[in-house]
């Protein structure tokens, strides 16, 4: 099984262009999985500045058929051309599509770096595709990684300790342009009831902020606030709370943008200072309304623009954390898929054993003879793997796994099946090569005709 990724952050595309692209993305992996076999399992990782997806393929033949197919739903899904889906994307495969999900993880390709958040959306992320049944034994492994590795990253690096998120960033920026910067003298009118507007919330309820109205347009604001706390605002109030808003926060992403002639109109006759966050991919706000008097405006943008530059030190030792951390797992991902190998020579091998011992039965009976004959050939076959299932492992660690598979076939004639699902972890499906003659399948104390024979072959028998 091979893992790819395709890519489309802040970093590589406009962010106009990622909410467009994220259009169905919860979609995406059931989509792909039920139409295509080059694709055994997908994750989708959506976020405000970033669209990604991880998926495996059964082999490296299958890769781009693999990536031709999840271009194809999601533009289908988002309508815009294949063409331009593709050309938006940056593909990864091999170590690099550890490297680079540790290193989201750990908010090291954050537009603030070191962000808490996102963390917690590649845990969402994976639940997410497990739910629907389209994470595979691969991707649940690579994410369960990479959270670990933000864990790592946090508890040893500096950046554990900044706290510093896009939403902090935003809050900081939106203080400095106030007139007056003590959070719990200001009326927010918040948008949206996500994961986003609760880490806002908390953001707010940190900086002292108690005057929170919370307006949701799927009418999910009274849950919200229930365990959050703030007012839930219904549409009739909406116009009256934003007209005395010190600082007014888009979290929804709703397709009902608010435009400079909404904000105009419930903030007719006022000169109030009035700063707007907008922090939805999608933009809960016309840019426009930046133009409007007395009104600031910042966006995802601005928080890019703004957000300060890590220490180098600790940025070096957090991108240190996470090669090391994606090498582990390529070695192992490597080592998973020799063990088809290993388990194929193996069962070839038995295979030869067993038949040879139903003729030395046949021919000399059950006889504590036959168990001595037995037990020396058992240990002499286990002495001659022990030196190929070494170099299996050493020729995985140096990427050769293939040269390995192809000296198993020129030799013995097996051929290696590679293994599916959690058949990865060392379970190899039988092929006609590896499994021998059909006596091979019978416990090796049972004649071919049924008949058991009474000595016992496990041990040999002892002597007087």
């Amino acid at each position: 099984m091979v893992l790819l990724s395709l890519v489309a952050t802040h970093s590589n595309v406009d962010l106009e262009t990622v909410a467009r692209l994220s259009v169905g993305a919860p979609q995406v992996p059931s989509a792909v999985l039920a139409e295509d076999k080059a694709v055994a399992g997908a994750v989708v990782l959506a976020t405000c500045n970033r669209f990604e997806i991880y998926a495996e393929a059964p082999s490296e033949d299958d890769v781009e058929a693999a990536r031709s197919a999840i271009v194809s739903t999601i533009s289908e899904y988002s309508g815009i051309p294949e063409q331009s889906v593709s050309s938006s994307f940056e593909t990864h495969t091999g170590q690099d599509v550890a490297e680079h999900l540790f290193a989201v993880g750990a908010g090291l390709d954050s537009a603030v770096i070191g962000e808490r958040e996102i963390a917690g959306q590649v845990r969402r992320a994976l639940t997410d595709a497990q739910g629907s049944g389209a994470a595979s034994g691969g991707l649940v492994r690579l994410f369960q990684a990479a959270s670990k590795t933000a864990k790592d990253v946090g508890a040893q690096t500096a950046l554990g300790s900044r706290g510093r998120s896009i939403v902090s960033v935003a809050l900081e920026l939106a203080g400095d342009l106030s007139e007056d910067a003590d959070w719990s003298r200001k009326a927010v009118v918040l948008f949206g009831t996500g994961a986003y507007a609760g880490a806002t919330m908390a953001a707010l309820k940190d900086k002292g902020c108690t005057d929170i109205s919370v307006f949701s347009s799927s009418g999910r604001a009274e849950a919200f606030v229930a365990t959050r706390g703030g007012t839930a605002l219904a549409a009739a109030d909406l116009p009256g709370a934003m007209g005395r808003a010190d600082v007014v926060i888009g979290c929804s992403g709703s397709d009902a943008r608010i435009d400079a002639a909404d904000i105009e109109r419930v903030r007719e006759g006022s000169n109030h200072p009035l700063v707007i966050i907008d922090l939805a991919l999608s933009h809960d706000f016309d840019p426009a309304v930046a133009t409007l008097d007395a009104v600031e405006l910042i966006t995802l943008e601005s928080v890019r623009a703004a957000a300060p530059e890590e220490q180098a030190d600790a940025l070096a030792q957090a991108s240190d954390l996470v090669r090391t951390a994606a090498r582990n797992f390529e070695e192992q991902q490597t080592t998973r898929a020799m063990n088809a190998a290993i388990v194929a020579l193996r069962q070839h091998t038995q295979a030869v054993l067993d038949s040879e011992m139903e003729r030395v039965r046949a021919q000399h009976g059950c006889t504590a003879a036959a168990e001595e004959v037995e037990f020396a050939l058992r240990r002499m076959v286990r002495q001659l793997l022990h030196v190929p299932t070494v170099r299996a492992r050493e020729l995985a660690a140096e990427g050769r796994q293939d040269d390995y598979t192809a000296a198993l076939e020129a030799l013995y004639g097996i051929d290696v099946a590679p293994a599916t699902g959690d058949a990865a972890a060392g379970r190899q499906q039988e092929t006609p090569a590896a499994s021998g003659s059909a006596r091979a399948a019978l416990p090796h104390h049972t004649h071919a005709d049924g008949a058991v024979c009474p000595v016992d072959h496990e041990r040999p028998a002892q002597s007087a």
